[in-house]
């Protein structure tokens, strides 16, 4: 008689882990060895484990280049639409320093990128010439579907200075001129979001952004123009079908000058008339709003445009004057609001509003999350949604399940398919069948295991990785995302100390232990951003040192947080922080990770949260402060952080304890200027200050199972289905495309 399985054999047998699918393990481990002989060049004895990488990478990629290949048929065919004593200190990540396998350069398909130059005029128009050309070089990434064998293509470029770059200046012996020339022009794609305080660092990211848009458009018209896989020659000549087979999507203003681009290619290059171009143009696009901040929301110098883009200068001036002319003759007379409107902001310099320029450029604009949604039609953007309502659209975020569950949380995701089935893995709408489940102790007790085990295994990684012992019992407290104001670590920082001091007014009384972790980055040039992460790691230095507190409390902060760190923290966390102040978050993608991942919210009815709240219920959050009507009624009113200083004695302690030098004693005015702030300057409402209460562990799981069975709506499958009907105007497609062996039909 055959001996009962246990618990975690039955959950190994149908472990979604194996979903993906090896196919033959033999042939996989033939090309493996291939690779690492034939490819790589290495044996057993001598292959280290980047070796070993590299050659499971080769593998894989040869298990993908197929699928890419008949993908790129199929589309073609079917015509379808780090921390340094406390203090965050920028190292160069030469991510590139051991070449990359899984992409492939394309240097067949180089382009020319213009810049700097003058406009002239001529007989057939305006010319852009005595132009610096740098080059495009396209490297290509296969993007892999789910089970499909659908493999997309994610093309990046690298800028390269031309073989005759200052060539004559280098043959008359001026070789460090010409290097750096050379220098100059490849550094464009050299360094990821340059520190924009300064005139040069803001040139060069003007640069970065018109060399994507330029590079990525030529690509883009010159695939349209050929309509079969592999054909090099145009065979499309008119252009009344581009937007019906192209949509562009602006990702925030960042790529905004696609719109003055692709209207120099139809009317300078393409030869048609402004009227046909313009409407080809606002057809093609569509703008997704990111942030309601001002200072958020580019607007570039025009004489910087004047020196660098000349002719897009002349392009953006003819679109307001038609944009202005229009709203006049809607609005005669009202020049307050034609000022309000214009692209073209008055001061000095003058500068170009970036998100104006994408609004009446595209024939579409959406926020992230509802209530950003609205919050755009009825502030920024308010003038705008007068003339065309019907414009504005809401397409809340999403995440893809696939990683954010089955990849970096697979205990959670088998316990979930042992009582649902596999189907919420592309259809996270499934997730609904848990709340059958909800009073089930046995699940109660699986998901609460599962939990326990993702913090052994992260309490193991800070032990390793930050040598700091933390208690696997006490409520993972934690809180990832950029370093900004508005997201307000700095109120969990006056929490965190507040918790201390706690503590240690009372070090008898039975406390429930906490880690607290932060973990994100700071703009080069934000100054405030990186005094919270020195504030929150001299803390730290206090609090985990100090033999009162013992693990009752403990403070770190996670450097270097990114998609790999994520990966291990989200599936560890019992409480997830977003506190931003309400009417600030466009959405957030971290408040669903970790609703996914059985963390509980503490947190503001702000960015999506407030449709988490409405899925899982306002019960099964901590949901605390002011809503974005409280927020607007206390600006009218003037908001007072003096008030909460002198009314709440903790809240006081904490300040003067910061403002005293407590947590900087070798440097006690430190942080005198971050209290000045929270004094006379707060405009994030930081001092407005927070208690939370631990629950019993069952009832707190109970609300985990609510919450992972809420989290359906919050599927990147959703998102993307809404803008491809609702933007792109094409529909969804679950066809599965043959893979390379099986014949077409």
């Amino acid at each position: 008689m055959s001996k009962p399985l246990t618990d975690h054999e039955k959950r190994k047998q149908i472990s979604v882990r194996g979903i993906a699918g090896l196919g033959d393990v033999a042939e996989i481990k033939k090309s493996f060895n291939r690779h690492l002989h034939f490819t790589l060049v290495k044996d057993r004895n001598v292959a280290t484990p980047r070796d070993y990488y590299f050659a499971l990478a080769h593998t894989v990629r040869d298990h993908l280049v197929g699928r890419w290949i008949r993908t790129q048929q199929y589309y073609y065919e079917k015509d379808p639409k780090k921390i340094t004593n406390g203090w965050q200190v920028e190292e160069a990540d030469d991510w590139l320093r051991y070449g990359n396998p899984w992409e492939k350069a394309r240097p067949e398909y180089m382009l020319p990128v213009h810049f700097y130059g003058r406009v002239e005029q001529t007989h057939e128009g305006p010319k852009w010439v005595d132009t610096q050309v740098v080059l495009a070089m396209p490297y290509d990434t296969p993007v892999p579907g789910y089970k499909n064998n659908t493999v997309n293509t994610m093309r990046l470029w690298s800028a390269k200075a031309p073989n005759d770059f200052n060539l004559q200046e280098f043959n008359v012996g001026d070789y460090i001129q010409a290097v750096l020339d050379r220098n100059l022009a490849e550094n464009i794609s050299r360094v990821l979001y340059p520190n924009d305080n300064f005139f040069e660092g803001k040139e060069l990211r003007l640069k970065q952004e018109y060399f994507v848009v330029a590079a990525t458009l030529q690509d883009i018209i010159r695939r349209f123009k050929s309509s079969k896989f592999g054909c090099r020659d145009p065979v499309r000549t008119s252009f009344e079908a581009f937007s019906e087979k192209v949509a562009i999507q602006l990702n925030d203003t960042h790529p905004a000058l696609a719109i003055p681009e692709l209207m120099r290619i139809l009317v300078d290059i393409e030869r048609l008339d402004w009227e046909k171009a313009w409407e080809i143009t606002t057809k093609t696009c569509a703008y997704t709003n990111h942030t309601v901040l001002p200072e958020a929301l580019e607007r570039w110098p025009i004489y910087m445009f004047e020196k660098l883009l000349p002719r897009h200068l002349q392009i953006i001036y003819e679109i307001n004057q038609r944009h202005l002319d229009r709203v006049a003759a809607l609005y005669p007379g009202d020049s307050d609001r034609l000022c309000r409107m214009s692209l073209i902001e008055e001061g000095n310099p003058k500068r170009i509003n970036m998100a104006h320029l994408c609004v009446v450029g595209s024939h579409a604009v959406n926020g992230v999350a509802r209530i950003h949604s609205d919050i755009v039609k009825t502030t920024v953007f308010k003038d705008f949604c007068d003339i065309e309502p019907e414009k504005f659209q809401n397409k809340t975020n999403g995440i893809t399940p696939r990683r954010w569950l089955l990849l970096c949380n697979p205990g959670l995701a088998d316990i979930i398919a042992e009582k649902i089935g596999e189907e919420f893995l592309t259809d996270l709408f499934q997730l609904r069948k848990l709340l059958d489940f909800v009073d089930d102790s046995m699940f109660i007790r699986d998901v609460a295991n599962v939990k326990q085990e993702n913090k052994l295994k992260f309490a193991a990684y800070l032990e390793s990785e930050y040598k700091v012992n933390i208690n696997p019992e006490s409520i993972f407290d934690i809180q990832v995302k950029r370093i900004h104001e508005y997201k307000r670590q700095l109120l969990n920082c006056l929490h965190v100390i507040t918790l201390y001091n706690r503590i240690k007014k009372e070090p008898n009384k039975k406390f429930v232990p906490r880690t607290v972790m932060i973990g994100g980055k700071a703009a080069p040039g934000y100054h405030m951003a990186k005094m919270i992460i020195k504030l929150f790691t001299s803390v730290g230095e206090v609090v985990n040192h100090d033999p009162v507190v013992g693990d009752r409390l403990k403070v770190i902060f996670l450097e270097n947080y990114r998609v790999s760190l994520a990966e291990k923290v989200i599936p560890a966390a019992d409480l997830s922080e977003q506190i931003s102040t309400a009417g600030t978050e466009a959405s957030g993608t971290g408040n669903m990770k970790f609703m996914l991942n059985g963390a509980l919210t503490i947190g503001t009815m702000d960015g999506a949260n407030v449709e988490m709240a409405e899925e899982a219920g306002e019960e099964n959050l901590f949901i605390f402060g002011m809503r974005v009507e409280d927020v607007e009624a206390m600006d009218k009113k003037g908001y007072n952080a003096r008030e909460y200083y002198e009314r709440l004695p903790e809240l006081k302690q904490v300040i003067d304890q910061i403002s005293a030098g407590y947590f900087s004693p070798k440097e006690p005015e430190l942080f005198k200027d971050m209290v000045n702030m929270l004094m006379n300057h707060d405009r994030c409402l930081v001092s407005n200050f927070l208690f939370f209460i631990f629950k019993n562990p069952k009832e707190w799981t109970k609300k985990v199972i609510r919450n992972i069975a809420a989290s359906g709506k919050f599927s990147s499958d959703r998102t993307i289905a809404e803008y491809a009907r609702e933007i792109w105007g094409v529909e969804p497609s679950d066809v599965k495309i043959p893979p390379p062996n099986e014949p077409r039909e």
